[in-house]
């Protein structure tokens, strides 16, 4: 879709496919606001002002809970994220030709980082080997959760700014 079709959507139809791209309710329900959009750019700039100037903490942890574990198994999430599945996939590719020992160290990665933070590892994967994600899971892991939350945070900025370019350049 285009700008002018995200524009002329009902109510309930912006919001779910806001919600494809940060699923953090508040944060789509404070975008709504600002409807009707001139172009990409001022959807992308509201988006980011709203994430960082009217967002809490409390948001960002609901929009993480909208992602998958890095490496995690796809398949029994995929009811869960079937409304993202595809671009969670493509965001993850760098993940499919990892070797055996580097999927592990996620996977135990991912773990010690949910019980530190109490929330998944939230990363831009896009365009990041699966070595590259280890490497930064493993950099991040001793800061502390109010540095943490903020990088996170940012990251989820990243990922939004994505999805709402495949959003607004989908044929669908």
């Amino acid at each position: 879709m285009n700008i002018q079709e995200f524009n002329n959507l009902e109510l309930s139809e912006a919001h779910k496919a806001l919600m494809k791209c940060c699923g953090s309710k508040h944060w789509a329900d404070k975008v709504l606001e600002y409807r009707p959009f001139k172009n990409r750019e001022a959807i992308g700039q509201r988006a980011d002002n709203i994430w960082y100037e009217f967002c809490t903490t409390t948001d960002w942890l609901e929009a993480f809970t909208h992602h998958p574990k890095i490496g995690g198994d796809l398949k029994s999430l995929e009811k869960k994220f079937a409304p993202t599945k595809k671009w969670s996939g493509d965001e993850q590719s760098g993940i499919q030709s990892a070797s055996r020992e580097t999927l592990v160290a996620l996977a135990d990665g991912n773990e010690a980082y949910y019980k530190k933070f109490g929330y998944i590892f939230i990363i831009c994967a896009t365009g990041k080997s699966a070595q590259e994600m280890l490497n930064i899971l493993n950099t991040r892991l001793p800061n502390s959760k109010e540095e943490e939350i903020k990088i996170a945070m940012g990251e989820q900025a990243k990922i939004t700014q994505i999805r709402l370019d495949k959003l607004l350049t989908s044929t669908n």
